[in-house]
């Protein structure tokens, strides 16, 4: 499976690097992030690191073929620019390809609150197919601290990729 991850925006940024070291060791994994991200990372094993003005990125072309990408977190101002069809880096480009070729896209917008911008922003993607999953947390997991938080979210964002995980505590007859 291929996935592409892109992280725009500084708040929050840590949560979309938990996210990529989470994923699947034989998850071939793309990760493109933003100029305002402002994250150095060393290369590690079947991760490619794409810079955001390499608009020629394997990613950027629905040949490619990724499976899936997800965007955390996921700016107001990224969110707005796929809603409208701009595709100026390689991040907006390469989710303006995963909708194209109608394939798995997971925004995670960090936000709160929402304007009625972002919002129709939201349902417009929606319309498209997009998933919009924002950082919600769940009570019936039992998250006693912000690790079990993070894993409970990103197990969610997993299960939306099609990525098996046991981060989290699932519901079951046994909650109630």
């Amino acid at each position: 499976m291929k996935i592409v991850i892109g992280i725009s925006g500084a708040s929050g940024a840590a949560l979309g690097l938990k996210l990529v070291h989470a994923l699947p060791s034989d998850v071939q994994k793309h990760l493109i992030l933003s100029d305002n991200a402002n994250i150095v990372l060393e290369k590690e094993d079947n991760l490619t690191l794409h810079k955001n003005d390499e608009i020629w990125a394997s990613v950027a072309s629905g040949s490619y073929g990724a499976d899936a990408m997800i965007i955390t977190p996921c700016s107001m101002n990224t969110l707005a620019k796929i809603a409208c069809g701009i595709a100026d880096n390689l991040i907006t480009r390469a989710a303006s390809v995963m909708i194209k070729e109608r394939r798995t896209l997971v925004l995670a917008p960090r936000e709160i609150p929402f304007s009625p911008i972002a919002l129709e922003n939201m349902h417009k993607l929606s319309m498209m197919g997009v998933i919009i999953a924002p950082p919600v947390l769940a009570y019936y997991g039992e998250q006693e601290d912000l690790e079990s938080m993070e894993n409970f979210m990103i197990g969610k964002w997993f299960d939306l990729l099609g990525i098996k995980n046991d981060l989290y505590k699932r519901w079951s007859d046994h909650n109630a």
